[in-house]
């Protein structure tokens, strides 16, 4: 077996304190990652830190970007256990989305759609939570009996299939043994 890791976050950004009121969920964002230290997170979100309306397929980092302009970003880590093919079938699709993200751009419309349960497919574009969802659905792992856009951050860590690790500030997130992280 092998672990991957799902960020759920909430940058505390007016754009997302506008989605959390029609939510009500604490986290609406979320990124894959393969590594326990968070040090590449991939989603579907902003591109600049100061500018959320141009996003599409993004590489985060929790000590860059994104979550270093918003220094008070909250998050919910959790560890997912997958089986080595469904692994190496995720690094394939994740591996595929990095090295064509200039295609790709963010589904405002499906968000949008999403909010009343309706699906606005877009040609190389996905919101975060539609795209864990969707690589996830394409390498055999499936939590849900719904299509990825319907799936919300919140499904993520309302799963009893995934671990909570750590929840918290992500500036004081230690890996998911709570160890202090060094360079």
């Amino acid at each position: 077996m092998k672990e991957i890791y799902i960020v759920l976050t909430d940058t505390g950004s007016v754009l997302t304190t506008v989605i959390k009121r029609f939510t009500n969920d604490p986290y609406n964002h979320v990124s894959i990652s393969f590594d326990s230290r968070l040090n590449t997170l991939y989603s579907f979100g902003r591109r600049q830190a100061h500018n959320p309306f141009i996003g599409g397929f993004v590489e985060e980092s929790i000590n860059a970007g994104t979550f270093k302009k918003f220094k008070n970003t909250t998050c919910m880590v959790l560890k997912l256990n997958v089986s080595i093919d469904e692994y190496e079938l995720l690094k394939k699709q994740i591996d595929f989305f990095v090295d064509n993200m200039h295609k790709y751009n963010y589904n405002l419309l499906g968000l949008i759609g999403a909010a009343f349960n309706k699906r606005v497919p877009r040609k190389n574009a996905y919101f975060c939570s539609e795209f864990v969802a969707d690589v996830l659905y394409k390498s055999n792992v499936k939590l849900w009996d719904v299509p990825p856009h319907r799936v919300k951050p919140h499904d993520f860590g309302s799963d009893d299939r995934l671990e909570v690790v750590f929840e918290g500030l992500l500036s004081e997130y230690k890996g998911p043994n709570n160890n202090l992280l060094t360079a």
